[in-house]
């Protein structure tokens, strides 16, 4: 069973699951997949080779799966790949990939895309993700999972930002935050492990852990390369390595301002 607005306009080839809502004045691609209990509201966009899976919502004129803004794509197939339950509200802009970058977006579960977000070509985004307002991703930024990005942040192309990262409003962020870290500032550097976010999801002594070895890494004089690598070699704890090998093989550099001392 499906809910199909009379001015809605389907292409011949869409695909389209049961139980879906395609609210008025809503636009279909030929080459679009949408699976069962998707939600399509009044005035949204779903274009190209676009897949939204199951249960997601698409707010009202977002438009999502349009051509990449990038100089360099030609026409080449291109592809948006949309996992389940996610929110995708009002305004939003997601591109799918380029040549140059495989050829696909990515984006996963349980995300909470709010409006005027644009998430640009080649993008990797995992899941259980936050993106307030007016965040804005530049080509080929990977997000892990469980991060939250204040709104109006801006996010420069190739960025990496780990898992449990939480990034304050208004930052602008150029160099790759590492999982578990909050940073903030424009541009955004790390202050400190995300402590908050950190007590909702992890048990105590894996925190205790990470304290360690945050200590060991940004506040020691060994620098925080050398500190990972160190913390690495003897870590014991899977999240803790994750936090060393990230800032490890970072390629865009860990943004940390050490404070003065008085």
């Amino acid at each position: 069973m499906q809910n199909i607005h009379n001015s809605a306009i389907i292409e011949k080839g869409a695909v389209i699951g049961d139980n879906v809502e395609i609210g008025a004045y809503s636009f279909v691609s030929a080459n679009a997949k949408i699976a069962n209990g998707v939600k399509i509201l009044q005035g949204a966009q779903i274009h190209g080779d676009t897949e939204i899976g199951e249960q997601s919502t698409v707010f009202y004129n977002a438009v999502v799966g349009s051509i990449p803004q990038d100089l360099k794509y030609h026409g080449e197939k291109v592809k948006l790949v949309i996992g389940k339950r996610n929110r995708i509200r009002e305004f939003t802009f997601l591109n799918p990939g380029t040549q140059n970058g495989g050829g696909i977006t990515s984006i996963g579960d349980n995300n909470l895309i709010m409006g005027y977000v644009h998430i640009a070509h080649d993008c990797i985004i995992g899941n259980n993700n936050i993106f307030a307002n007016a965040v804005t991703l530049a080509g080929h930024v990977e997000v892990g999972n469980n991060a939250v990005i204040g709104g109006m942040t801006p996010v420069h192309q190739f960025v990496k930002i780990g898992d449990f990262a939480m990034i304050g409003g208004a930052s602008a962020v150029a160099q790759d935050i590492p999982p578990y870290c909050l940073a903030e500032g424009n541009r955004a550097v790390v202050k400190s492990l995300n402590l908050v976010g950190l007590r909702r999801n992890v048990k105590r002594e894996e925190i205790d852990l990470l304290k360690k070895a945050f200590k060991e890494i940004f506040l020691s004089d060994k620098g925080i390369s050398q500190g990972a690598k160190e913390q690495f070699e003897t870590a014991e704890n899977e999240k803790v390595k994750n936090l060393c090998n990230f800032i490890i093989n970072t390629k865009r550099g860990i943004p940390f301002e050490r404070k003065k001392s008085k």
